[in-house]
């Protein structure tokens, strides 16, 4: 199995989400010690804003293309890359004021692209391209709002990662980590205690 880790908070080695994903990343090595497992850390190296530079360069078809456009689709082009090899992906994501990162944003915008990443067929129908993908999203949050209305990180990336094909994802939340520190031990310790059950091959989405 080939994983592809996606880290995007800005605290480093202090964050929750990457703590989560530190411990995945563990265990997945002693499960399969064969495995290739892939960090891309958006906080430590991010993705640049996508504007309208960035946007015209991914419209233009590559024959006529400047030398700074083709620049800004090759990093687009290896991103996408990254995740057409990956067999596993693994997104650890926290929620900045109800929702994602910025950082993580803009990797979306890079890697959502028609005609790449998804197409319409002749219906109208979109139709994501990356498809037979596993996909884990790990999430931190302040405070406690899985499976209610305040939760709006979860419908967000079901719909952005299904739309480019990602459709079996699985979602595992650190919630409290801002109520107090048993309140945020208990909640990452019951986020790896997910990550665990996941692993052992109970739910389908991480089976090797």
């Amino acid at each position: 199995m080939k994983t592809l880790v996606i880290l995007s908070s800005i605290l480093g080695d202090r964050s929750n989400s990457k703590q989560l994903a530190d411990h995945l990343i563990q265990r997945l090595r002693q499960a399969e010690p064969g495995g290739s497992i892939k960090v891309r850390d958006l906080g430590a190296d991010p993705v640049p804003y996508f504007d309208a530079a960035t946007a015209g360069a991914l419209f233009t078809p590559a024959s006529e293309r400047t030398a700074e456009q083709a620049a800004i689709a090759a990093r687009s082009d290896t991103l996408v890359a990254e995740l057409f090899d990956a067999d596993r992906i693994v997104f650890a994501v926290p929620v900045y004021n109800f929702s994602l990162p910025a950082q993580f944003k803009s990797y979306i915008d890079h890697i959502a692209r028609a005609g790449v990443t998804f197409r319409y067929t002749e219906q109208g129908v979109p139709e994501g391209l990356l498809k037979n993908k596993q996909v884990l999203v790990l999430s931190a949050r302040g405070g406690k709002a899985e499976g209610t209305p305040a939760d709006t990180l979860t419908p967000y990336l079901t719909q952005v990662l299904g739309f480019v094909g990602l459709v079996d994802v699985a979602f595992i939340s650190a919630e409290g980590m801002a109520l107090g520190e048993l309140a945020a031990q208990e909640g990452l310790a019951l986020a790896r205690q997910r990550i665990d059950a996941l692993l052992a091959g109970a739910p389908r989405q991480l089976a090797a």
